[in-house]
């Protein structure tokens, strides 16, 4: 393999796991105001394997092959003309979505614009900072939207996902109290988190009006299909956001798509750093296994984030 060529998980057309294969594709070119970065680990989400499907055709440009992933951490590795903000060896991480889907983390490298890379937190490893932007921005920016105030009741639907877990997090920090959805094998998870747990299915609404009898003041919803559940509990005039229903938004709610900014990653690696966010893990394969880790995100059982490390092949 040459210098100007990298391994890559890619796919060359829309379908299911087996188009998923290792290739030998061109290594990106650093341009002005850009980082080239050495990928440690690389982050999985739905979004990924969701592309691939070809879910979000009508939305996102795609360029074949595609290499999926949107979640990186890594060393930077070579900077482009104007790039002050960062030197060869910095550790950094980043959300690293494009306007087109075309070269993304599931690689050995990975180019980005400075304006969306950040300094890794040095108390996180290259996994947990690989799971952090994507969920941890998400999470961040439906708070923002909700505008809680400290004393404040907030539901969370799928607090045992990446986002909601960060969200759980984020928000108890701010003196929030917080009631989040979860099977009941992950109830304690929450509990632990700083969350009341309460088991979603049937049922819901009563068991949400048990705990916030007045009903809530805010509800993010990290899962869909909740919409209806999100009005029954809300109190009249509260506010409610989701990041996988955009229905939402003709009932007074807001529909979250997270843009890949590094200010707002600066301000999740605060949050890491005071020791009031942690990154939950919970199975990292090496790059080549991508496909598994597809079909791991697929089921839809993990309570944690899906990791890909370096290749070692």
């Amino acid at each position: 393999m040459s210098e100007q060529t990298m391994k890559a998980m890619a796919y060359k057309g829309y379908g299911g796991l087996d188009k998923l294969e290792q290739l030998e594709l061109p290594r990106p070119k650093v341009g002005p105001g850009s980082v080239l970065i050495r990928v440690k680990a690389a982050g999985v989400n739905p979004v990924d394997w969701k592309i691939m499907g070809g879910y979000l055709d009508a939305i996102m440009n795609v360029t074949f092959p595609v290499i999926p992933g949107w979640d990186v951490a890594g060393v930077v590795e070579a900077v482009g003309f104007d790039t002050p903000e960062f030197k060869v060896g910095d550790e950094v991480y980043a959300y690293g979505r494009r306007d087109s889907v075309h070269f993304g983390s599931f690689a050995e490298y990975m180019v980005l614009p400075a304006s969306s890379v950040a300094h890794k937190p040095a108390s996180l490893s290259w996994e947990e900072a690989a799971a952090l932007p994507l969920t941890g921005l998400t999470a961040q920016r439906t708070l923002d939207a909700l505008e809680l105030k400290s004393g404040q009741t907030l539901l969370i639907h799928n607090g045992s996902g990446g986002a909601g877990q960060a969200a759980i997090q984020i928000a108890t920090n701010a003196g929030v109290n917080v009631i989040a959805t979860a099977s009941p094998q992950n109830h304690d998870l929450l509990r632990g988190l700083g969350a009341t747990p309460v088991a979603r299915g049937e049922g819901l609404v009563e068991r949400v009006r048990e705990l916030a009898p007045e009903g809530v003041d805010a509800v993010a919803d990290f899962h869909g299909e909740a919409l209806e559940t999100t009005l029954a509990v809300l109190k009249e005039s509260e506010t409610h956001a989701s990041v996988a229903d955009g229905s939402v938004a003709a009932h007074g709610g807001h529909y979250i798509w997270v843009r890949p900014e590094a200010k707002e990653l600066d301000r999740l690696s605060a949050l890491v750093d005071n020791g009031k966010l942690k990154v939950n893990v919970v199975s990292a394969r090496p790059m080549q296994e991508a496909a598994a880790a597809f079909g791991e995100s697929m089921a839809g059982k993990t309570a944690g984030k899906i990791v890909l490390t370096e290749f070692t092949n």
